[in-house]
């Protein structure tokens, strides 16, 4: 056996009821949407804001090492410079002995 429910009637009236309330729901589902967009905005331009900070720090660390990388290169190519002169020196000495002596 089958029971039949009765369907209900839809009136104009309750149409237009229907049509109101699901209009300021979709009206309320707007605004919250706006409001959450503006927290989200808010809440990114504070992370931008977090990370230009940070990224002026980094920049500023980064400048320090650059200048210390430079100073240790200039002392390798004056201490290599010197090697390289005693190593002549020696060498010319050297030349210069074993002609004396020889």
């Amino acid at each position: 056996m089958v029971v039949m429910t009765e369907r209900p009637s839809w009136s104009d009236e309750r149409l237009d009821d229907l049509s109101k309330r699901m209009d300021e729901g979709f009206h309320r589902n707007d605004v919250e949407h706006q409001e959450f967009r503006r927290e989200m905005k808010a809440g990114f331009d504070a992370m931008n804001a977090r990370f230009d900070a940070m990224n002026a720090r980094f920049d500023a660390r980064f400048d320090a090492m650059n200048e210390r990388l430079e100073k240790f290169a200039q002392m390798l190519i004056v201490i290599g410079a010197g090697l390289i002169g005693t190593l002549v020196t020696a060498l010319i000495s050297a030349i210069v002995a074993a002609i004396l002596l020889g």
